[in-house]
C-alpha cells in the first residue's frame, strides 16, 4: 500500500505534491463524522445522518469493485436537512441506525411543524452487492401532519484513485433513465468498454420520481408511522433490476456475520472497555474478511484499501492465527492461486512473487494505474512461507501444505533468484517501471527510506526487516520440507538461513546507534536511521539475544515510545515528523509484531507497556476501533491520542492487532499433533486481571480456559474441555 505524506510547507508546494504517485489529499475536514458498512466487495461511507456526500470533505460514497456507485444520497424533509439525534454501528458492524428529527419548519413565517415531532429512523446494511435502506417516520405529535419527504442521488462512478485525489485526461460517458415502478438506472460506459450500473428502487413507488430525486407527499395522524425501503444495487450490467424485500434481506445479511465467526475464539476479560474494544476488533475482521474462490480474505481496510492485499492479509492471518486459523487458510490459498507466473516489469511481477496488491475498476483495467495485478512488494513473499510454516504448526494441516508445497518451492526460488538481483544472500527492492512504487516494504511512502542525513537511499534496498522475514520463512520451509522426506532440502534451507543470520548482523548491526539499520542501500552503506524496522527484527527470531535486548531497551525509551505506542522512527532522526504516514506516526499493527518479538526473546514488560498504549489509545477513539495509524505526539496528561487526517478506519492489521498482542502476553503455544496447548511465561497487562478464551481450538477439538492474575503470577482454570485436549502453564 502506499499513501506518501504531506509534503513541507514550500513556496513550491502544488509542484512537489504534484511529483509524488498516488497521494492521498487532506483537503479539509467533514462537518459530520462517518460510518462504513461492508460486506465482500461492496463498502459504503456515510455520514453521521446516513447521507452520502451532503457535507463537504471525505470520501463518501458506496463502492464496489474499485468504483463508486452511489456519490450523493441526502434525505429531506421539506426541503430542509434533518436533526440528528444519534448514530450508530450495531456491534457487529452489520446495521447502520440512524435517528432523526424534524427542525422547526416554518411556512410565510409561520410554525408549520415544532421540532422533534416527527422521528425518523434510518437502518442500512449492505448485502450482495446492494446497499438497503428503511426510512421510518412516526409522528409523536397530537395533530396531523402533512410533509413531504424526498431523496436526491446521483454519481459520477468516480474511480477509486481518482476520489484519492488522481486527475484523468478523459472519462466514459454516463447516461440515467427511469425504469418505471419506482426504480431509476445510472448508468457509465467506462473506457475500459465495462458497462457499470447503478439500480435504485423505491417501495412504495414514489409520487414524484426523476432521475435525481424521488419525494413522498405523506400525511401522518397522531401516533402514525410509515416507512419507505429503497435499494440500492451495484452491477455491471443494464438488467432490469430485482425486487429485494428489506427484512428478508437483512436477515440473511445478520445470519451470515453470525456464521462468520463462529468458528473464532471469542475472548472476554475482566475490564468493559476492553471488551468493547476486542468486540469491535473483532467484528472489524468479521466486516473486512471477504468471500472468495479460495476461501476467506481479510481486504486490507476501508476506503482506500477494500481489496486483496497480500502483506496485508498475511500479517492479518499471522496476528489471528491463534484464535483463526481459518483466514490464513484462506490467504494462503488465495495468494497462491495469484501468485506470478511470468515476468511482467509494468507489474513488478517475477516468476514466484507473492501479489502486492490487485484492483478491478476502470484505471487499472486501462493500466492508468499498475494494479490490476501488482507485484510491487519485496516483503509478500517471504511473509507466504513463513505464514504457510505457521499455519502448520499452528494447525498440523499436512493436506493444505502438500497442496501448496509447489508455490512454496517457486516462493523460495524467487527469494534466492530474482529478490536477490546481486546474489549477496539479501533480499533486495527495486522498480521494474516508473509507475510503480518507490518504496516495496511495509513503509511504502516516497521518502520513508533514507540515511541519517535525512537523503534518500537510492535502491536496490535491501530492508532489516525482511532479512528477518527470510530468516524466519526457511527455517519453517526446512521444517514443511522434512515432513515431506525432502531431507536434503531441509538441510540446505537450514544452513542458508543459518549464513543469513551470520551476514545480517555483520552488515545491520550499526554499533554507533545502538540497533539495525533500517537498510542496506544500492552500494551496500547501511541506512543509519533508528527505525521500527528494527523492532520486527526480534519477531523473526534472527537477531542474537544480547543485540535483541539492546533493540528492546531502546524501543521502550521516549524518542520511540510515545506512550501511546512505538513510533516508526526515533525522535532525533532526520525525517522524524509525527505527523508522517510512516516517520514518526505510530501503527497498531508495527507495535504488535514488536511486541511479538519481545515475547520471543523474554521482553514481556515490554509487552505489557505496549499493549497499555494501545489500549489507552483505544479508549479514545471512536468505537473503540485502533485506526490504520496515530499520530506520534508525546502522551499529555488528560488528552488523547491524535488523529492522522485520512488513515483507514477499519483496517484489517490494525484490527489484528490486539488478537497479537493476547497471544503475545499469554504466551499461547500449540501442538496440534498431541493435542496439546501450553501458556508460556504468562503474564497480564496491568489493566486486565482476568481473560476467558472460549472455544479455542486444537485440532477438531476445543476448550474455554481463564487465565487470572493471582499474587505475582497468573493462574489457570479450564471451564470446559470436549476432548483430550492438555493445557498447562511452563515458564522458563
Amino acid at each position: 500500500m502506499h499513501r506518501p505524506k504531506e509534503q513541507p510547507s514550500t513556496v513550491n508546494l502544488v509542484e512537489q505534491v504534484a511529483e509524488v504517485p498516488f497521494y492521498i489529499p487532506a483537503t479539509g475536514p467533514s462537518t459530520r463524522p462517518r460510518r462504513n458498512l461492508k460486506h465482500d466487495d461492496c463498502f459504503a461511507i456515510f455520514d453521521s445522518h446516513g447521507d452520502i456526500g451532503a457535507s463537504p470533505g471525505g470520501p463518501d460514497g458506496l463502492y464496489c469493485r474499485d468504483t463508486r456507485f452511489l456519490g450523493h444520497l441526502e434525505l429531506l424533509l421539506n426541503g430542509t436537512q434533518l436533526l440528528l439525534l444519534g448514530s450508530n454501528v450495531r456491534d457487529d458492524n452489520a446495521l447502520l441506525t440512524v435517528d432523526l428529527t424534524n427542525p422547526d419548519i416554518y411556512f410565510e413565517n409561520k410554525l408549520v411543524l415544532p421540532k422533534d415531532t416527527l422521528h425518523l429512523v434510518r437502518t442500512i446494511f449492505l448485502w450482495n452487492n446492494t446497499a438497503y435502506q428503511r426510512v421510518r417516520i412516526h409522528n409523536h405529535g397530537d395533530r396531523a401532519v402533512h410533509c413531504v419527504v424526498g431523496m436526491s442521488y446521483s454519481s459520477d462512478f468516480a474511480d477509486l484513485f481518482e476520489v484519492r485525489g488522481m486527475r484523468r485526461a478523459k472519462r466514459g460517458s454516463a447516461n440515467s433513465k427511469i425504469l418505471g415502478d419506482g426504480q431509476v438506472q445510472l448508468q457509465y460506459w467506462g473506457l475500459d468498454d465495462e458497462l457499470r450500473c447503478t439500480d435504485l428502487s423505491f417501495a412504495p413507488p414514489p409520487d414524484r420520481l426523476s432521475t435525481a430525486i424521488a419525494s413522498y407527499t405523506l400525511s401522518l395522524a397522531p401516533g402514525e408511522a410509515k416507512a419507505i425501503d429503497l435499494t440500492v444495487e451495484c452491477r455491471n450490467d443494464d438488467r432490469h433490476p430485482a425486487h429485494h424485500p428489506f427484512r428478508r434481506g437483512m436477515r440473511a445479511a445478520l445470519q451470515e456475520r453470525q456464521l462468520a465467526t463462529r468458528s473464532t475464539t471469542t475472548i472476554t476479560t475482566s475490564h468493559d472497555i476492553f471488551n468493547e474494544m476486542i468486540c469491535r476488533s473483532m467484528s472489524d475482521l468479521a466486516m473486512l474478511v471477504t468471500h472468495t474462490e479460495q476461501g476467506p480474505y481479510p481486504y486490507a481496510g476501508i476506503p482506500w484499501y477494500s481489496t486483496t492485499f497480500g502483506r496485508d492479509g498475511i500479517i492479518t492471518a499471522i496476528q489471528t492465527l491463534w484464535c483463526c486459523p481459518d483466514i490464513a487458510r484462506g490467504v494462503l490459498r488465495r495468494l497462491a492461486a495469484l501468485q506470478a507466473q511470468a515476468f511482467d516489469p509494468l507489474a513488478d511481477a517475477e516468476p514466484g512473487k507473492i501479489l502486492h496488491e490487485m484492483r478491478s475498476g476502470e484505471m487499472a483495467n486501462l493500466r492508468e494505474v499498475p494494479f490490476k495485478l501488482y507485484y510491487g512488494s519485496v516483503d509478500s513473499t517471504p511473509l507466504f512461507v513463513l505464514l504457510a510454516g505457521l499455519y502448520f504448526e499452528r494447525t498440523g494441516d499436512l493436506a493444505l501444505l502438500r497442496e501448496l508445497w509447489p508455490n512454496i518451492e517457486r516462493a523460495l526460488e524467487w527469494i534466492d533468484g530474482p529478490g536477490d538481483p546481486d546474489e549477496d544472500g539479501f533480499v533486495e527492492y527495486h522498480r521494474n517501471n516508473d509507475d510503480g512504487l518507490v518504496n516495496q516494504g511495509w513503509k511504502d511512502s516516497h521518502d520513508a527510506i533514507f540515511h541519517q542525513d535525512g537523503s534518500m537511499a537510492a535502491g536496490p534496498i535491501a530492508l532489516c526487516e525482511v532479512q528477518g522475514y527470510v530468516y524466519a520463512a526457511k527455517k519453517h520451509a526446512a521444517g514443511i520440507a522434512r515432513r515431506f522426506e525432502k531431507h536434503a532440502l531441509a538441510d540446505a534451507l537450514d544452513q542458508a538461513a543459518d549464513a543469513l543470520k551470520e551476514n545480517f548482523e555483520a552488515a545491520f548491526w550499526c554499533e554507533d546507534i545502538g540497533t539495525y539499520a533500517i537498510a542496506l542501500d544500492g552500494e551496500k552503506n547501511p541506512c543509519r536511521v533508528r527505525s521500527s524496522n528494527a523492532g520486527q527484527v526480534l519477531f523473526s527470531g534472527i537477531a542474537s539475544p544480547d543485540r535483541a535486548s539492546m533493540v528492546a531497551l531502546q524501543m521502550m525509551q521516549p524518542s520511540f515510545f510515545s506512550g501511546w505506542g512505538i513510533r516508526t522512527i526515533g525522535r532525533e532522526e532526520a525525517r522524524y515528523n509525527p505527523m508522517s504516514y510512516h516517520n514518526g506516526s505510530v501503527w497498531p499493527h508495527d507495535n504488535s509484531m514488536i511486541a511479538a518479538g519481545f515475547a520471543r526473546y523474554g521482553h514481556k514488560a515490554a509487552v505489557a507497556r505496549v499493549f497499555g498504549g494501545l489500549f489507552d489509545a483505544a479508549t479514545y477513539m471512536d468505537l473503540r476501533r485502533l485506526p490504520e495509524l496515530y499520530c506520534g505526539f508525546h502522551r499529555a496528561r488528560a488528552r488523547g491520542p491524535t488523529l492522522y487526517p485520512v488513515a483507514c478506519s477499519p483496517q484489517a492489521w490494525a484490527a489484528g492487532a490486539p488478537h497479537q498482542l493476547i497471544q503475545s502476553s499469554l504466551g499461547i503455544e500449540f501442538d496440534p499433533e498431541r493435542h496439546e496447548i501450553v501458556l508460556r511465561n504468562p503474564e497480564l497487562p496491568s489493566f486486565i486481571n482476568e481473560i476467558t478464551l472460549r472455544g479455542l481450538r486444537v485440532g477438531a477439538l476445543s476448550v474455554d480456559i481463564t487465565v487470572g492474575r493471582q499474587d505475582d503470577s497468573v493462574a489457570l482454570r479450564i471451564l470446559r474441555n470436549d476432548g483430550h485436549v492438555k493445557v498447562s502453564i511452563s515458564f522458563n
